[in-house]
Formats: C-alpha cells, sequence, structure tokens
C-alpha cells in the first residue's frame, strides 16, 4: 500500500520543479511485484491510496503518472538493501514466478511457464490496473516492457523459448505487449498520454535489440502508445554494458529515427547542459532522470538557474521563492 512516505517522496519532486512524476513500478498483481515491499495497483484500496498522491502532485504543478508493472522472473526478491542475493522461497514469505518460459535469470529461481490462460489473466491484470489508476487521478500511464520484467522476458528470445503464439518471430514475442497496450487503451482515457519502457538492447549477441525495438515500437504506435522510453538492459546477469554519462541515448536516437515516434532518453543523465542538449540536438522529444532525481528532488530549479531561465518562471513553490536562484534580495527590516 502507497503510504505517508509516498506522498512526501513524490511530493517533494512535484514542487522541485519536475514536470512528469511517475511512481516506482506499481505491481498489476501480487505475483508482479519485484519484492514484498513494492506498492501495487491491483485493488481498489490501492487505487484510493494513490489518489491522495496524485491529487498533491497535480496541486503543485506537476503531471502525475503512473508506471503499471509485472517483474516475472525476477519477482519474488529481496530488497536490495537487504543486501541478500537469490529469491525468497515460498516458505519465506515469496512465492512462484512466472516467465514466458522456464528459464531462470541467474541466480534466481525457476520460474513457471506462463500457459495461454495465465497470459490473458496478465493482460486483464494490466488493463484493470489502467483503469485504477485513471480513477486514481493519474493523467500519464507507462508499461514497465524493459530492464529482464515480464513483458521483456517475452520480447527477448534468451529468455522466449516457446513454440506457440507467444514465440518464435518477433511479432508473436511481442503479442503479449500488443495485447497489453490494446487492452489498456480501452480502459485508458484517450486524450491521457500512454508511454511504452523498452530495453533498447540485451547487449548480448542474438538477444533483444535496437532493431526490434524500433519495428515494435511502430507496431505500439499504431495501437495508441504515444511514448516510448528507451533505456537498456537487464535481462542477462553480468552483459558487458558500456556504463558511462548518457550511454543510452544513442538507442534512444536510433529507435527515435526508426519508429518515427516520440521517444524519451534516460540514463546517467545528470547534468542540465546534457540533458537540454540531448533534446535539441535531436536525439530524443524527452529527458527522464531516475537516480539523479532521487539525490536531488529539485534539479529542474538548479537546471533552470544553469540554464538562464528566470526564477520566476521555474515554478517554484510559493514557500521555496525565497530559495531561488539568484538569491532574492533580503526583506527590508521595518525600522
Amino acid at each position: 500500500m502507497p503510504g505517508d512516505w509516498h506522498l512526501v517522496h513524490l511530493g517533494a519532486r512535484a514542487t522541485g520543479g519536475f514536470g512528469l512524476v511517475t511512481t516506482e513500478a506499481a505491481a498489476v498483481s501480487p505475483e508482479g511485484r519485484i519484492t514484498p515491499e513494492d506498492a501495487g495497483i491491483w485493488n481498489d484500496e490501492q487505487a484510493a491510496a494513490w489518489a491522495r498522491i496524485s491529487s498533491f502532485v497535480r496541486e503543485q504543478g506537476a503531471v502525475p503518472g503512473m508506471q503499471l508493472a509485472h517483474a516475472g522472473r525476477k519477482a519474488s526478491t529481496h530488497s536490495f538493501w537487504d543486501a541478500v542475493d537469490g529469491s525468497i522461497p515460498t516458505d519465506g514469505g515469496g512465492w512462484t514466478t512466472a516467465a514466458p518460459s522456464a528459464v531462470a535469470f541467474e541466480g534466481l529461481a525457476v520460474p513457471q511457464q506462463l500457459s495461454v490462460d495465465g497470459i490473458a489473466q496478465v493482460v486483464a491484470d494490466f488493463a484493470a490496473a489502467a483503469a485504477r489508476a485513471d480513477r486514481a487521478g493519474f493523467d500519464v500511464a507507462e508499461l514497465h516492457a524493459a530492464h529482464g520484467y515480464l513483458l521483456h522476458e517475452f520480447l527477448s528470445p534468451l529468455s522466449n523459448h516457446r513454440d506457440d503464439s507467444y514465440g518464435g518471430p518477433l511479432r508473436n514475442r511481442a503479442r503479449l505487449l500488443t495485447e497489453i497496450v490494446t487492452a489498456v487503451r480501452l480502459m485508458w482515457p484517450e486524450h491521457k498520454p500512454l508511454f511504452v519502457r523498452f530495453s533498447g538492447t540485451d547487449w548480448v549477441r542474438d538477444g533483444w535489440s535496437a532493431e526490434d525495438t524500433a519495428q515494435v515500437a511502430r507496431w505500439v504506435g499504431e495501437l495508441g502508445v504515444d511514448l516510448v522510453d528507451v533505456s537498456s538492459g537487464g535481462n542477462v546477469a553480468r552483459a558487458p554494458i558500456p556504463v558511462g554519462p548518457g550511454y543510452q541515448v544513442p538507442l534512444a536516437a536510433e529507435v527515435r529515427k526508426a519508429a518515427g515516434l516520440p521517444t524519451a532518453a534516460v540514463g546517467m543523465i545528470t547534468e542540465p547542459g546534457q540533458a537540454a542538449s540531448i533534446v535539441a540536438d535531436g536525439y530524443a522529444d524527452a529527458v527522464m532522470l531516475g537516480r539523479v532525481a532521487l539525490r536531488e528532488p529539485a534539479w529542474p530549479q538548479r537546471a533552470a538557474h544553469e540554464l538562464g531561465v528566470a526564477p520566476v518562471q521555474a515554478r517554484y513553490a510559493p514557500q521555496y521563492t525565497r530559495g531561488a536562484w539568484p538569491a532574492e534580495e533580503p526583506l527590508a527590516r521595518s525600522a
């Protein structure tokens, strides 16, 4: 259940000037959680709790967004701050995970292969979660199809070994995602944007690629997706990822050019000038910030200062205007 911590956490980014404030990966079903501590939106009680948070975010001038997710074979794991590797056993509070095929992610339990009926239930879960997110006041929904979670597992030939209509050729491996997009769009209002987060590549030979991402982006764009958010990796342990500042930006640029769909860049984008140039130079249509936003809730206000935006245009909460760059003149003291 989301609570006061989520209100303060997301609310701080809204008062800090971010334009779109998106939740953590909200599970569409209990078994879709990455860890037992993950928040979700699989019931109406959760939706009611989220509504308070989305309302506050909107009141601060930001757009509230919700990321909908299912962790697949990477579910039922320990929180990273527990510093414990491996899956949580079923007799220890964990659960049996599900995936396109009974192929484990390295170091985790072997998942159960989803049946066709199980796949239909996943589609229904995403659609129901989107309807709840709408009722809870969120104005953007993002489907998480990256980082080795369930939808990415279906997309990648490295984790999808099925021989039915959900496996084999790219069109089949993309079937779950396209069915979810179609079902979600029936529940999600037409005027509200729908995003998809992709991993642009698995970073290994014969895995998921930027070319695959662009093709599937074209397909989901035809079904009503408004923007794709291009990250990378997560489906192969110890993949040789060339991590560095902006290392995923070329993937976003490639997908943007090939798919003809608005695209967001993510990944080690930390400085205002860096972010501004990504958009100005046509690599992406938007920039999304994660870890730097955890460190610096008012990053947009610093960015406005460094990029020469006047404080009056930098969307400070009235209570924070005295912290604006450049500092305002001291208040005149009465005699």
